[in-house]
């Protein structure tokens, strides 16, 4: 199965929506952002919840360095402080904690997620403390590959809708992203890519 950033899809997507073309012609097709499914690239999700991507991987990297290896067990050994010391917030020290615990307690099983339902993937995501529509949505996308996400609580998404269109409200910009259905994910990327090479980031 093709991911969701492929030649066949984009050309689909330009069809539906003359701001694709446009975000196209100037900056070309957005990057893979594709990531591997597990407990290293949710717990990075979880650290970038309404942060910029610069802090959240400083932030991950420091955690990694200290860490003998990346697993729930080793996130679990570690204090208070020695989160604090990782630059790791309070509230994200107990996120992380609650998809470790999750995780070895056998709540979830990450590897065997993508076998199962879209709904049921969400379910049993939003049942960690921690984990909302937000993260579940960039788990799907980056790590599962699901195609027709629309992250509508993502702000580089609803500014960069409403800069190319006239939706203002919650439910004009979910309509007019029903437009790009079944390559939502995909227009995604695209809102993505425009918002980040506009600002040279």
């Amino acid at each position: 199965m093709n991911g969701i950033v492929n030649q066949t899809d984009i050309n689909q997507l330009l069809k539906l929506d003359e701001i694709f073309t446009k975000i196209n012609m100037m900056y070309g097709p957005p990057p893979d952002w594709q990531r591997p499914e597990g407990f290293t690239s949710l717990a990075r999700i979880i650290l970038e919840q309404q942060v910029s991507l610069q802090s959240a991987n400083a932030h991950f990297k420091k955690l990694d360095l200290y860490l003998p290896e990346f697993t729930p067990a080793e996130i679990l050994k570690l204090s208070d402080e020695e989160m604090r010391n990782c630059q790791i917030s309070k509230q994200k020290s107990r996120y992380l904690r609650e998809l470790s615990s999750a995780i070895l307690t056998g709540k979830i099983n990450l590897e065997s997620l993508r076998m199962l339902p879209e709904a049921e993937i969400r379910q049993q995501l939003k049942s960690i403390k921690g984990i909302g529509d937000w993260t579940t949505h960039i788990y799907l996308m980056f790590c599962l590959q699901a195609k027709d996400i629309f992250p509508a609580g993502d702000i580089a998404i609803i500014n960069t809708v409403k800069e190319f269109t006239s939706a203002v409200t919650h439910d004009e910009i979910i309509a007019c992203a029903a437009r790009w259905k079944p390559y939502r994910s995909l227009a995604s990327y695209f809102l993505w890519h425009y918002y980040l090479r506009k600002r040279n980031r």
